[in-house]
């Protein structure tokens, strides 16, 4: 009679544990590529859907931009009923150009404020957790 640590060669016998060990292996390695491929696949059809809505965006800033040059047309006629057109013209470019210089000035401010584009509440604070770990590593020692 065979001890019970002895497995015969039936079905019934667990493979030993280095198979499961390789199947493991096998098997979260296809797993971890199949995981990677749906991810590009992901990707790949947020990315085309993305593309399109930028697109959608350049298009719709495109016409904004003939209806404001529409729009700035329409000012230049409607004041030439009361001006030489001439003047209507030059009047509604003072004002587009007044605008775009405030714009530039205030665009310029917030640009400086920004600058240097380094994260310093996040330093300061890296700075203040060395130190506090310094002190405590000091206390520790005593």
């Amino acid at each position: 009679m065979s001890s019970t640590t002895e497995r015969g060669p039936g079905p019934a016998a667990d493979p030993p544990l280095a198979e499961l060990v390789k199947q493991l292996s096998e098997q979260s390695s296809r797993l971890a590529r199949q995981e990677i491929e749906l991810a590009k696949a992901e990707l790949a059809a947020k990315g085309k859907r993305a593309g399109i809505g930028v697109g959608m965006f350049g298009g719709a800033g495109a016409f904004g931009f003939y209806g404001l040059g529409a729009l700035v047309a329409a000012g230049v006629l409607a004041l030439a009923t009361a001006l030489a057109p001439w003047l209507a013209a030059l009047i509604v470019a003072a004002v587009l150009a007044s605008i775009a210089a405030t714009l530039a000035l205030i665009g310029k401010r917030e640009v400086e404020e920004a600058t240097p584009p380094v994260p310093e509440q996040a330093a300061e604070s890296v700075k203040e957790d060395v130190q506090y770990a310094k002190t405590r590593a000091q206390e520790g020692r005593r």
